[in-house]
């Protein structure tokens, strides 16, 4: 069973910060509060760890500068306040980072952009590089075009989501909860706060419940559904107070501070486990000796140069097989160059990508991370 300490080493961290934080209960954008989170991650970034931030507040903060007391339940006007209220969210964002150093990006997602397998992998791959950048990506859900049928819900699924997309270490879920109690501390003050718990644990369900604050989609059976969402892929989660003294350093230090929910398995295997419980691959590969060798004696990525034969018709991200000499498979990946293309740069050194094709995506076929051994 994993322990907080082991985060102190968590290299990819997501940190969520919901809209009753960031809106000052809804009087505006909380520019006290935002500035102290700001210095906190911007901290564990150049300490070598890579942050994505999901942050809620648009709807709220748009509601705020139109005067609005309650918020909208048509869909253009809630659209309406999100247009407004982006606005000041980033140019806050902005600036404040540009204090410590660091570059933001805006990110806006639907959940079309993550049930598309290209647009899926085309936001991966905008988001590692922002990271490989040392940029610091603002992530929120698109409600300006977003309808009820491409909607997340609320940002607690979204952030989970992006810690699928990228197999995140850890998600910090931060709230105005201390975490998870067993019975609603407001209706029982003697409710006592789930220190750590497996997120398989049956009894989780029964002690969460809604929103009350009336700003965000969310509550606290939200955050249990997106830790369980994340664990997936083998993240784990904390669900913490915002409001707690240097919380995100806290919690990657592994100080006993909120909740720590814990998945079943590391983020590498879970994504091996779903890799071979794939049935149809749609393509095959078929690898010269050398390369049959990298793959079950180094655990290596699959190059293109290792590549003799291509069958079938797949685009890039499809599960393929990969073949051996007599036809037997040795191992299944996700590639990253359609079939067209692959048979353009097989026993091609990676190198040659770019001459050959035009642009380059990723030097190898399938990296090791997406490749499983039959």
């Amino acid at each position: 069973m994993q322990r907080r300490a082991e985060f102190a080493e968590a290299r990819r961290i997501v940190v969520k910060i919901g809209s009753a934080l960031l809106t000052g209960g809804g009087r505006g954008l909380n520019k006290i509060g935002i500035a102290e989170w700001v210095a906190q991650i911007s901290a564990v970034r150049q300490a070598g760890a890579e942050i994505l931030l999901v942050s809620s507040g648009s709807v709220a903060e748009g509601m705020c500068r139109l005067g609005w007391k309650t918020r909208p339940r048509t869909l253009h006007e809630l659209q309406a306040a999100a247009s407004v209220g982006q606005m000041g969210l980033v140019q806050t964002y902005e600036s404040m980072f540009q204090k410590h150093g660091l570059h933001t990006a805006q990110v806006l997602l639907t959940h079309d952009d993550l049930s598309n397998r290209q647009r899926y992998l085309n936001a991966r791959s905008t988001l590692l590089t922002l990271l490989d950048l040392g940029v610091v990506p603002v992530i929120n859900e698109n409600d300006t075009v977003a309808n009820e049928e491409i909607r997340f819900g609320d940002n607690d699924t979204l952030a989970a989501l992006v810690a699928n997309l990228l197999d995140a270490d850890l998600l910090v879920i931060l709230t105005d909860q201390k975490g998870l109690y067993e019975r609603d501390p407001s209706l029982d003050p003697s409710a006592k706060l789930v220190r750590q718990a497996s997120i398989n644990d049956a009894h989780l369900s029964e002690m969460v419940g809604g929103s009350r604050s009336g700003l965000g989609r969310g509550g606290m059976i939200t955050k249990l559904r997106a830790a369980r969402l994340a664990s997936r892929s083998g993240t784990a989660t904390i669900i913490a107070c915002g409001r707690e003294q240097d919380i995100i350093r806290r919690v990657i230090r592994g100080e006993d501070i909120g909740t720590f929910l814990i998945p079943d398995v590391s983020p590498l295997l879970a994504r091996k486990r779903w890799l071979a419980g794939q049935l149809k691959p749609k393509g095959q590969l078929y690898l010269d000796e050398g390369a049959v060798k990298v793959l079950k004696d180094s655990g290596k990525s699959l190059l293109p140069i290792g590549v003799t034969a291509v069958e079938g018709e797949f685009g890039r991200g499809d599960l393929v097989a990969c073949l051996d000499s007599e036809g037997q498979e040795v191992a299944r990946g996700l590639v990253n160059y359609g079939a067209d293309e692959t048979r353009q740069i097989m026993r091609q050194p990676s190198s040659q990508i770019e001459k050959l094709l035009g642009y380059v995506d990723e030097p190898e076929l399938i990296h090791r991370n997406n490749l499983v051994l039959a």
